[in-house]
């Protein structure tokens, strides 16, 4: 997709079996063997690598946009002090209609919150490291950033053999296949039912939004930022 936009070229390349891949630019085993001159880092690899990352964008003032999901609360407070250094920015999903279903279900739960209960389930190939997904987590706090009581998330009820509770905000994995990612959440009434979904039918998707971050992000101050802040920059 890169190659399809004037605006933007991928440097180089960082991956743990380089030899693999076949580009028109080098992959690296590691990144700080990368000589070649870089404006943003784009981070789609695993929390283990994050260490490495910020030491990395912080010691050359490379701002990055960090897309892994899965991280521990300690990690992301280290990425929270990296960014008042270098410009960072974090989305559980670089879709752009993830990022508004995340404005849809808050807007849902606020108008529903007094006579409905809600689920998410999410569902994902079998590859998929993490669960739930960091977009599930993200619909879940989005949700609750809405609610006048607080939801408790419970994942899965497979020990549970009580009634559920209204305070409860279930989150559901499924994983299998080559699914790309499915996010439905399910606000469910006495007597309807309203659900609200996205399918990513291509990991182009991604793509799309990873190279909308990239140039957004480029030429920012220090700070951390979202892909909310990309798509307002977009429609201002």
């Amino acid at each position: 997709m890169v190659k399809d936009d004037e605006g933007i070229t991928i440097a180089a390349g960082v991956d743990t079996t380089p030899d693999k891949f076949i580009n028109d630019y080098l992959v690296y085993p590691t990144l700080n063997a990368v000589n070649e001159k870089t404006d943003v880092i784009v981070d789609f690899s695993n929390p283990k690598g994050l260490p490495i990352l910020l030491a990395y964008g912080m010691e050359n003032r490379i701002p990055m946009v960090i897309c892994t999901t899965g991280h521990s609360p300690e990690d992301k407070e280290n990425i929270k002090s990296a960014s008042e250094k270098v410009a960072i920015l974090t989305s559980a999903n670089m879709s752009l209609g993830v990022n508004l279903l995340l404005s849809l279900v808050k807007q849902a739960a606020k108008a529903l919150e007094e006579n409905f209960d809600i689920e998410i389930i999410e569902k994902h190939h079998n590859q998929k490291m993490d669960s739930p997904s960091g977009t599930a987590l993200a619909i879940a706090d989005s949700i609750n950033s809405a609610l006048k009581e607080k939801k408790e998330y419970v994942y899965g009820r497979h020990s549970k053999t009580g009634k559920r509770t209204f305070q409860e905000l279930g989150i559901h994995a499924i994983r299998g296949g080559n699914i790309v990612g499915d996010h439905s959440v399910i606000f469910a009434g006495a007597g309807e039912v309203i659900e609200i979904n996205h399918s990513a039918l291509s990991r182009d998707v991604f793509a799309v939004g990873a190279i909308r971050a990239v140039k957004f992000l480029y030429d920012k101050d220090p700070g951390l930022y979202n892909m909310s802040d990309v798509v307002s920059n977009a429609t201002a």
